[in-house]
């Protein structure tokens, strides 16, 4: 089953810490978001391998919108 991760608010992407085919641990930091000179740390549910990443670093996302996706 794949674990969707989602920008918890509207930010911009300041930095993405994996790529596709890296093994996660749970509460492993996937990316860094930015947003009023603020680091939100966007952290993985579980174990699994990134399948995709749907945004690249500097990006503006909403909240809601999808980050990565990791299959289980």
């Amino acid at each position: 089953m794949a674990q969707k991760v989602a920008a918890e608010m509207t930010a911009n992407v300041w930095k993405i810490l994996v790529k596709v085919g890296d093994r996660v641990e749970p509460d492993q930091e996937l990316a860094i978001l930015e947003s009023m000179k603020m680091e939100i740390p966007v952290m993985s549910e579980g174990h699994g391998t990134v399948d995709s990443i749907a945004v690249q670093e500097g990006d503006a996302v909403r909240e809601g919108d999808l980050l990565i996706i990791i299959d289980s």
